[in-house]
């Protein structure tokens, strides 16, 4: 009997071998494909500012093939808040699409940035609360996709990075599937920012 119970002793144990080499091998697996071609970041430049919604929709990015390249104009879109609120409305009710760009979509941009217009600003490379959120030039524009952005299909969740906040903020976007672009949803980068130093009773 002792060498039974050896036997059956041995075959367990090279069971919860194989088992945890399985297990081991699986999350591996698991972690090296999270990034693979769902954990990167797309940058855009671009010369000068769109003043008109004409002068957006005639940049490439346009086509609005990609959600990447909705997230960066609709960064653009939010910059011409700031001069002019309803050149601006118009730019985001371009972008998204079917829908129209709602009258309580504009109060709560209102509410967002009335004063603190620096936050669309932050956005930008080199934009940052000691130069008052000043953007280098050209202007430039990371977006950011996550192993999660795309988990929903037909839907993202991509995010920018603000020279004044230690994470970055999300957009949310939804794709059309008879054209095959990605429209404007969901504003949800503007919470508060650190303020620009000129602003700053601390700095």
């Amino acid at each position: 009997m002792r060498i039974f119970d050896s036997l059956k002793q041995a075959a367990i144990s090279a069971l919860k071998r194989e088992s945890r080499k399985a297990v081991n091998k699986a999350v591996n697996t698991a972690v090296q494909n999270i990034g693979k071609g769902r954990n990167h970041t797309e940058t855009f430049t671009f010369d000068a500012l769109p003043q008109t919604v004409e002068a957006l929709q005639a940049l490439p990015e346009a086509k609005l093939d990609t959600a990447f390249k909705t997230t960066a104009l609709t960064i653009l879109a939010l910059s011409r808040y700031e001069s002019d609120p309803e050149t601006a409305y118009a730019m985001l009710s371009w972008l998204k699409g079917p829908d129209d760009f709602s009258t309580s979509e504009k109060s709560f941009l209102q509410d967002r940035l009335r004063g603190k217009e620096y936050k669309v600003r932050s956005f930008f490379e080199g934009a940052i609360p000691d130069n008052d959120y000043t953007p280098n030039k050209p202007y430039v524009i990371s977006v950011i996709e996550n192993p999660y952005s795309f988990d929903n299909e037909n839907w993202a969740t991509l995010y920018v990075t603000s020279g004044g906040a230690d994470n970055p903020r999300n957009i949310k976007l939804r794709k059309k599937p008879s054209t095959g672009q990605w429209f404007l949803n969901d504003i949800q980068c503007l919470s508060d920012i650190r303020l620009p130093k000129s602003e700053d009773k601390w700095a």
